[in-house]
């Protein structure tokens, strides 16, 4: 199937995107081979780094977060696929500083392979690495299986935490544990109204009716059980805080952080609808909402749908929310 889409050889996408990138935010970035994008102050960096991996198709996750006070070093894969075990040791060699390194990978399983193996090829390099697997969907299985949850928009907040915390001179063993606490206080949940399709070849990652949505797709279009008819906007952002607060056990009186994050073809009208009530409703049970961000932050192609990601907040996880940061995509 021949894709309706602004691109050339569909082989080169992945490298003319990255050159794109580069020639476009040169103040923050460069990209070096093998698909390394590259915070273009790390060599002034006497800190903590931090460094993550995820494919292309996703934009602006997670190049587009490569700059000061979020990700050192984005290591970037083929459409929807994550990069190879090698590159990624490469990627926490260039990072360490003296200071150690962060490494944040989503919870899915190509990338979890590759990280797991970077972390073995790395191990006698005298590198302090942390590693930190950003494992939030509720949709996929109970909190009580955590490690079988796929990683979703929650690696954005996890990446400016621990971007601050880093900047702010925390050492490597406080910079993770402030990123496992976002973590392990983070919940999302997808909803889609149609799947998208890969750019390369065309194919669906999946198929809904015209007056079907499903509440709890995964990023490539992994069912999440959830299939319904259409609802309103109202209904399904009650539905989906329900889920949130209900995992989270977020009780009257806690302040959370909010993302509405559009999955690429969901207009900005739609989200900002979602979003009012959302607040509306945590408002109505007393919950407060500190922190927030509406828009595209990881994308799945032209897939209609969007995700919302509640983080458990605190006054230290607020402070590092709020520091400055100076990315492509983010900006504080």
């Amino acid at each position: 199937m021949k894709m309706k889409k602004f691109i050339n050889e569909p082989e080169n996408l992945t490298e003319e995107l990255l050159e794109g990138l580069a020639m476009a935010n040169s103040d923050y970035l460069t990209v070096e081979n093998n698909h390394l994008v590259i915070n273009k102050k790390l060599d002034e960096a006497d800190r903590v780094t931090i460094v993550t991996m995820g494919g292309s198709g996703h934009e602006p996750c997670c190049s587009g977060f490569v700059g000061e006070g979020m990700v050192d070093i984005g290591v970037i894969g083929d459409i929807f696929a994550a990069p190879g075990p090698q590159v990624c040791a490469d990627a926490l060699r260039k990072a360490d500083k003296g200071k150690g390194v962060v490494y944040i990978v989503l919870n899915h399983a190509g990338d979890m392979l590759s990280g797991n193996m970077a972390m073995k090829m790395i191990h006698k390099d005298g590198i302090q690495v942390k590693k930190v697997v950003t494992q939030e969907d509720v949709s996929s299985v109970p909190r009580s299986d955590a490690d079988n949850r796929r990683g979703l928009v929650g690696c954005v907040p996890v990446y400016k935490i621990a971007g601050a915390a880093a900047a702010s001179g925390k050492d490597v063993e406080e910079v993770a544990e402030i990123a496992q606490r976002v973590a392990d206080n983070m919940a999302t949940l997808a909803v889609a109204l149609r799947g998208a399709t890969h750019p390369i070849t065309g194919a669906e990652l999946a198929t809904l009716a015209e007056d079907e949505m499903e509440i709890g797709m995964g990023q490539h279009g992994e069912g999440g059980g959830g299939r319904t008819k259409i609802k309103t906007a109202n209904e399904t952002a009650e539905i989906m805080i329900d889920a949130l607060i209900e995992d989270l056990q977020i009780q009257s009186g806690e302040k959370v952080l909010l993302l509405i994050n559009g999955s690429g073809a969901t207009t900005l009208m739609e989200q900002l609808i979602v979003y009012r009530r959302c607040q509306q409703y945590l408002e109505e049970k007393g919950i407060s909402i500190v922190g927030n961000h509406v828009g595209e932050l990881l994308t799945v192609q032209e897939q209609a749908g969007f995700q919302m990601c509640m983080v458990r907040m605190d006054e230290e996880l607020l402070a590092y929310w709020n520091a400055p940061c100076r990315t492509p995509y983010f900006k504080m």
